[in-house]
């Protein structure tokens, strides 16, 4: 009796699981077929926005972009991807400026952690999801990012070349004025005392004392004082 119950109870079970089973293999018959045509069908592919496929320099719509050559996507690539190559150039205020002269990026050892474009001061770079880059030599693979000319330094407007020019006659009227200033400065003031340096005995300072009301005394005895410093001097040497 026991294997009759189990039989019917186990028979009920394989039928559940058969029209569970059933029921998936028919809703797939009625489903959108979601197969991709690759590579036929490229030109409208879906690709996800936040794919990273290949890291790029931004360029504006007059070719300009925003690298300013601070080497920091550099630094922060832990395997030595990204190389840059850096010129100083002279803007036309006289002052030395860094300029990007090559940028290269080597597509076969980034590991697309993005370091570069989060790290990036003024957000000039950005992953783009442009996933066909296979090629058939690995030095293929080394591409140089910034492929448009680099631009010359913008040439100063009049209002730049004035204003330039009034702050370099202000600077020189300002150091004039400050030579001016110590000149006089130094022509007021007093000349210093001879004796402020000579350490004077009780007799000497007895001397100067009783001397005080007569000037001529005074400047004799003064004079001895220091004449006999300066021989002290000379022979200590």
């Amino acid at each position: 009796m026991g294997s009759v119950k189990e039989y019917f109870s186990n028979l009920g079970t394989g039928i559940a699981s058969l029209i569970k089973g059933m029921s998936v293999t028919g809703k797939e018959f009625v489903t959108p077929k979601i197969t991709e045509q690759y590579p036929d069908n490229r030109d409208n592919l879906p690709v996800a926005d936040r794919f990273r496929a290949i890291l790029t320099l931004k360029y504006d719509d007059q070719g300009n972009h925003k690298c300013i050559a601070c080497g920091t996507c550099e630094r922060v690539c832990p395997n030595g991807t990204i190389a840059l190559d850096i010129k100083q150039v002279e803007t036309w205020d006289g002052k030395k400026k860094k300029k990007l002269d090559n940028y290269r990026y080597d597509l076969g050892s980034c590991t697309f952690c993005q370091l570069c474009v989060t790290n990036c001061p003024t957000d000039a770079l950005e992953f783009s999801n442009d996933f066909e880059q296979a090629v058939f030599t690995r030095g293929k693979l080394v591409k140089k990012l910034n492929y448009l000319p680099e631009k010359e330094e913008p040439k100063p407007t009049p209002e730049q070349i004035a204003k330039m020019q009034a702050e370099k006659e202000a600077k020189i009227a300002a150091a004039k004025a400050a030579a001016a200033a110590k000149k006089a400065a130094g022509a007021n003031a007093p000349e210093a005392d001879p004796l402020a340096g000579i350490e004077l005995n009780d007799a000497q300072k007895k001397a100067l004392a009783a001397a005080a009301a007569d000037p001529e005394k005074l400047e004799k005895i003064r004079a001895a004082i220091i004449k006999a410093a300066a021989a002290k001097a000379a022979k200590k040497d």
